[in-house]
């Protein structure tokens, strides 16, 4: 193959792929996931000296973030391994990028090896890369009086790691815009580490961002010598293969005509080309990093293929977009010679159709042409990248279909009034529907929101639209209306449907209350009355009985501040008078809900507080009262704390209540003793508890969140937790409990080694929140998202948004790139509700024995001065060799084994 350079055309397409890519260091791409840029000296021709295997490199596992790239290139021989390593994570060296680039460019044709005595004495690099350098040197691509002033004293010009400002000049000479850059040396570049960057790549680097090429890292920085991983050069040359018009020997790219078991076809400059493929062939597309399937291959897509001998080792969706072209029509004969007659508006035409044209109806059932009928619409569908323009399909858009069938609803859509039917034979049919649709089972006439997928019918069809739906089983359904009544011994319900009727149905045992800031609402919560009643929405079982009753609308009113001007105990009238000094008088009953600083409120208790002058909030429906509050605190967030006049200001909703105090309240905060006002600002979460007349502060308790891990549960919903390996304990009988999903939990159901958010308020726990723990092993990992595998094999990559932690070798990183591949973590939510990742601690061992009284293995001592040979074992510790899962019985002794450690407890041991 003959080579034309062109370093206006080829270099500018390619040089801004690969900066665009590598300059994205801030952006959060997936080529820019954390690596370990470590290496040793004399390693770095591994990504050059030896062909990749025919199977994967070991070190790059499915799933990794740059598997499409680092495969892509191995399989067209721009990049080669080493003994079957890739060795990802090592730092590209300036050798090495300049061979990937020669032969990414398709110059090795150019190569001469009597050139290399042309590289200054300075310029040391491997046999192997001497003609690479030199002729870059030839070409302009690195510049021979730059790099004689290198410092070389510690490590060759050719070992030396590629800086992100070296590559960006030797890209933007690529460009053939050296003089271009160097009229911009004496700009600044806006980074704020623009002193670090040389005055000579100063005009480089501008011109990169200039050309939309470069963009900084985090705070704003170019980071001038940071160097990039070998999987992230690999990316950036992959991604540029799109914006140049190099080909190579082994790559195709072209439309596929064929799919079948073990073969793809594509056509190729006119020509099929067949590809045989198998259950080991990696595909991808073009805009995802991660493996697709062979599903994703359509027909008539535009696909890459790299392969030789007719196999092909690595397929890419290069555009997903089917290339053909439709003609719609009304059909009107089947000609002979292959051909049918249709019209297209006012003009009759004729079109061809072959052995592999596929005729289909308008659900997508494969038909005959015979069984399409005369003035059916159809539609003609031609590919359009030959210029035959060959027929692949032909569509019935809409027949006239009149039948009768038994079937399953699929799907319903009330949008399009249409329904989707799984046929007696198995076929999936759509159909419109109308007003006129007459749906109904054992008599009775129900609504097209009674149709629920999977539910049997028979129906008629005419004029292709349904005519009736007779189901055969019953369904559940749902009705609205007002609740009027629920019966004395809780078995029937009274509603007033909408429209204005009265109805009475029967209640399964346990009918489902949801009502909306109520947990495990029950029948009780309720508000029934013939105006003022709850609305509600009822869902009744194919019995016509109500199983669930949701509330929709409530009538009632709030009325916060009262002032209490006298209570009857026998007739229950309350007068009260609002803010504005109006009376009001309401009945209290047995269903009125009470609150007055107590765990178990009742009438009675509440009747002692409902003196002259008494402070509360209640709500109400017409003279009844649904709800009072004993105001004795408010809780909100301090807007203000006056010392002086002995004032606190509490932002409550958008309220803001001021409350004196006369002496210094109380203060109460979790895990401090001796707490005063001066441990309060503005901002803080509190609760103030009123004195007994409601007139003053009598206390004053902050509002925190803490993190801890259960030990053991205890008597009396006590539990003892520890946090930073210091223990303490609560009881959490007066607080709300919630699981992991949110599901309302008991004391009991909580467990040794869960992890728990505890909302307090001062020192007294109010709420309790079961944190998700996820353990796992990270085997991918970019600025947005983390791919897990779990220790049940399971893989998930999990999307991160907001804040992040990453803790790791005692520091708190915020940045998803501190994780490595490879990492064992713990992936929770703290408390602030960010989403963290403790990384454990690593360990190599040989091990000894294990102690099952003290649920501990001890390893072998590495010297006789080692003391740190026994380590506990977590409750669900997971042993495994491979994919292998063992028991910690299986240990034998001096047998190899990798510890990975949370605070000194074992959460995996991995046998060698």
């Amino acid at each position: 193959m003959t080579f034309k350079y062109n370093h206006t055309s080829h270099s500018k397409k390619v040089v801004s792929a690969v900066l665009a890519g590598m300059m994205a260091l801030s952006a959060g791409g997936a080529a820019m996931a954390a690596e370990s840029t470590e290496t040793g000296q004399g390693q770095t021709a591994a990504i050059t000296n030896t062909a990749a295997p025919t199977g994967l490199f070991s070190d790059i596992k499915v799933g990794y973030w740059a598997e499409k790239h680092v495969y892509k290139l191995a399989y067209q021989g721009i990049l080669l391994g080493n003994n079957g390593l890739f060795r990802p994570g090592d730092a590209v060296t300036q050798q090495e990028a300049v061979t990937m680039a020669i032969r990414f460019m398709n110059q090795e044709g150019q190569l001469n090896t009597d050139t290399a005595a042309a590289l200054p004495t300075n310029m040391e690099v491997g046999n192997y890369f001497k003609p690479y350098v030199a002729l870059a040197l030839q070409l302009g691509l690195i510049d021979k009086t730059e790099e004689s002033t290198v410092d070389v004293s510690k490590t060759s010009w050719g070992q030396k790691p590629a800086s992100r400002e070296w590559i960006t000049k030797l890209l933007i000479r690529s460009l053939d815009k050296d003089a271009e850059a160097k009229a911009q040396n004496n700009q600044s570049t806006g980074f704020a580490d623009n002193a670090s960057i040389s005055e000579s790549g100063k005009g480089y680097v501008n011109l990169a961002v200039s050309l939309d090429l470069a963009k900084g890292v985090e705070g704003n920085k170019f980071n001038p010598t940071g160097s990039v991983t070998r999987a992230q050069l690999a990316t950036f040359f992959s991604r540029g293969e799109s914006l140049t018009d190099t080909t190579y020997p082994n790559t195709s790219t072209g439309y596929v005509t064929g799919l079948k078991d073990g073969q793809i076809t594509l056509v190729v400059d006119g020509k099929a080309v067949n590809f045989a493929v198998n259950s080991s062939t990696p595909y991808f597309t073009k805009d995802s990093e991660t493996r697709a399937s062979a599903t994703d291959v359509k027909l008539y897509t535009k696909v890459m293929v790299v392969g030789s001998a007719g196999g092909a080792s690595y397929v890419e969706v290069v555009d997903a977009t089917p290339q053909v072209e439709s003609v719609e029509g009304t059909f009107a004969r089947s000609l002979s010679g292959n051909k049918i007659g249709i019209f297209v508006g006012e003009n009759y035409e004729t079109y061809s159709y072959d052995e592999a044209t596929a005729f289909i109806d308008q659900n997508g059932n494969a038909i005959k042409l015979s069984d399409i009928t005369a003035d059916s619409i159809i539609e003609v569908l031609r590919e359009t990248f030959s210029t035959d323009k060959k027929t692949v399909a032909i569509r019935v858009k809409s027949g006239i279909v009149n039948k009768s069938d038994n079937g399953v609803v699929a799907e319903v859509s009330t949008s399009g009034k249409t329904i989707k039917l799984v046929n007696a034979a198995g076929a999936t049919e759509q159909f419109a529907y109308n007003d006129n649709l007459l749906i109904t089972y054992q008599n009775r006439i129900m609504s097209v929101a009674d149709l629920k997928a999977g539910s049997a019918v028979k129906y008629t069809v005419k004029d292709s639209v349904l005519q009736t739906i007779t189901l055969s089983q019953g369904v559940e359904q749902s009705v609205r209306g007002t609740l009027v009544e629920i019966g004395g011994n809780q078995s029937t319900l009274t509603f007033k449907r909408e429209g204005g009727s009265l109805e009475a149905k029967l209640l399964t045992e346990k009918p489902e209350v949801i009502i909306n800031g109520i947990q495990d609402a029950t029948l009780n919560d309720l508000i029934t009355d013939a105006t003022n009643g709850d609305q509600v929405e009822l869902t009744l079982n194919s019995d016509d009985q109500v199983t669930r009753i949701q509330v929709i609308g409530r009538q009632m009113e709030p009325m916060n501040g009262v002032t209490v001007v006298s209570y009857n105990s026998k007739t229950k009238v309350l007068t009260v008078l609002d803010n504005n000094k109006k009376p009001f008088v309401f009945t209290l009953d047995e269903k009125t809900k009470l609150d007055y600083n107590t765990t178990k409120p009742t009438l009675a208790g509440l009747e002692s507080f409902l003196n002259d002058g008494r402070k509360l909030d209640l709500t109400y429906v017409g003279t009844r009262a649904l709800s009072i509050k004993v105001i004795y605190k408010y809780e909100g967030t301090i807007s203000n704390i006056d010392t002086s006049g002995k004032k606190i200001s509490v932002l409550s909703g958008n309220q803001t209540i001021i409350v004196p105090y006369t002496t210094a309240p109380t203060v109460e905060i979790y895990n401090k003793s001796g707490a005063s006002l001066g441990d309060l600002k503005i901002g803080d979460k509190v609760t103030v508890t009123l004195g007994a007349n409601q007139d003053v502060v009598q206390k004053v308790a902050l509002n925190t969140v803490a993190q801890f891990e259960v030990v053991a549960l205890e008597a009396n919903s006590r539990i003892r937790v520890k946090s930073d390996l210091l223990t303490s304990q609560f009881y959490v009988d007066q607080a709300v409990l919630t699981g992991e999903s949110g599901q309302t939990i008991t004391p009991s159901q909580l467990t040794a080694g869960n992890l728990i958010n505890v909302t307090f308020e001062g020192a007294t726990p109010k709420a309790v929140q079961v944190v998700k723990r996820t353990l796992a092993e990270v085997t991918a990992v970019d600025a947005s998202s983390v791919t897990l595998k779990q220790f049940n094999g399971q893989t998930e990559t999990v999307p991160v948004s907001g804040s992040v932690k990453v803790v790791k070798s005692g520091s708190t990183l915020t940045s998803l790139t501190s994780l490595t591949v490879g990492d064992r973590v713990e992936m929770t939510k703290d408390t602030d509700n960010s989403t963290r990742f403790r990384v454990l601690t690593v360990m190599s061992k040989q091990f000894w024995s294990y102690d099952g009284v003290g649920n501990q293995i001890l390893v072998k001592r590495e010297t006789t001065a080692d003391t740190n040979y026994r380590f506990a074992l977590g409750s669900s510790v997971f042993v495994h060799q491979g994919d292998n899962t063992l028991s910690v019985q299986s240990l034998r002794d001096n047998d190899n084994i990798v510890l990975y450690l949370l605070n000194n407890v074992i959460l995996e041991i991995q046998k060698q």
